[in-house]
């Protein structure tokens, strides 16, 4: 039996977001509906327009603020499944607390509210990181969904505002996520629906949101355009090219796993690292230069770099690899390619004058 299916109604927060819309495109799809929570109905046009096609199997509610105590009691009323992604990333936090305060407390708020409210709901997914999976190395290393990262809450703890913006972010994810486990496994006993967490790492393709310039794109999809449309890639040397960069996943395939969790039975109470592979940033230019006919840009051009010395390469070294085996045999993905990625990213900056 799926645990959720459809016609079910999912709650999906933060809904004007990179993941998330991506995430209610695919439910409705899908045949489910959507209610979406935005910050804003500013923020709102854009999701009302874009599915506008579905009718009242599309809503969207105003939560102006998610760390507010019950700000999602009446939203959680009346669905069958939640997926929680409304979490910031950014690498501009002075205090770390500007980062884990709403991490922690939007993730724990929504799962307090379906403790109260949430009669009808089966399955709660949360969006983590590889973030809170992950360590940094001096050497090759393989990290599973037994891992957690200590070393950042630990640099943070220590460092606090000096601590890299890296490890603020890190400890969040971290943070809400053992924040999430340790609630459900406090109340599981007396509720009706368990807990998948979701892992991703870098997280790149094409845009659905509410993004009409660059300078509005999200941290990753950012690094992207700079990095891969950018004809001198933003100042990056050829080495930093060749030599930087981890895991990664096409935004509409963590969406698409957003979706198989709420089905697969076998998903419950698990956490699951998703992610299509390694790459550095010259294999996406690398496939950038392969495309036929190239795409137009704005920007004039593509970067070259030093072609064929990415993640191919026998001097190459990759610190970083996530054992995908779990998903794999509970969810059963099939992953898009740098190539098709990197192709529909650049079709969609050209189709926004980019």
């Amino acid at each position: 039996m799926p645990a959720v299916q459809p016609p079910c109604k999912v709650l999906v927060s933060g809904a004007n977001g990179y993941i998330a819309i991506w995430v209610v495109r695919t439910l409705l799809e899908k045949g489910y509906s959507v209610r979406g929570t935005i910050r804003s109905e500013e923020k709102a046009a854009h999701l009302r327009q874009l599915f506008s096609s579905y009718g009242d199997k599309h809503e969207v509610v105003v939560i102006e603020d998610i760390t507010k105590e019950g700000a999602f009691d009446e939203a959680v009323k009346g669905v069958d499944a939640i997926e929680h992604t409304a979490s910031p990333f950014h690498m501009n936090a002075d205090d770390p607390d500007e980062l884990i305060i709403p991490a922690v407390n939007g993730t724990v708020g929504i799962l307090k509210s379906a403790l109260k409210y949430g009669q009808s709901v089966k399955r709660i997914v949360v969006t983590s990181s590889g973030a809170a999976v992950l360590r940094e190395t001096p050497t090759p290393c393989t990290f599973s969904e037994l891992d957690w990262n200590e070393q950042c809450l630990e640099i943070v703890r220590e460092k606090g505002r000096e601590a890299p913006n890296m490890m603020k972010y890190r400890a969040s994810k971290t943070l809400a996520e053992k924040a999430a486990w340790e609630f459900w496994n406090k109340h599981k006993a007396n509720v009706g629906w368990d807990l998948t967490v979701l892992n991703p790492p870098f997280v790149f393709g094409p845009a659905i949101n509410a993004v009409t310039a660059t300078s509005a794109l999200g941290t990753s999809a950012k690094l992207f355009y700079n990095h891969v449309a950018l004809p001198n890639s933003n100042g990056a040397t050829n080495e930093f090219l060749a030599s930087t960069g981890t895991a990664w996943v096409d935004v509409r395939d963590i969406a698409e796993a957003h979706v198989i969790s709420l089905e697969k039975e076998a998903a419950g109470g698990e956490r699951i690292i998703i992610s299509a592979g390694l790459w550095k940033w010259q294999d996406f230019i690398d496939a950038a230069n392969t495309i036929s006919p190239p795409p137009k840009l704005a920007t004039g051009g593509l970067p070259k770099g030093n072609p064929g010395a990415g993640t191919g390469h026998p001097s190459t070294v990759h610190l970083l690899y996530y054992d995908t085996t779990k998903a794999a045999r509970i969810l059963g993905l099939k992953y898009r390619t740098i190539a098709e990625t990197t192709k529909d990213t650049l079709a969609d900056y050209e189709a926004k004058g980019w």
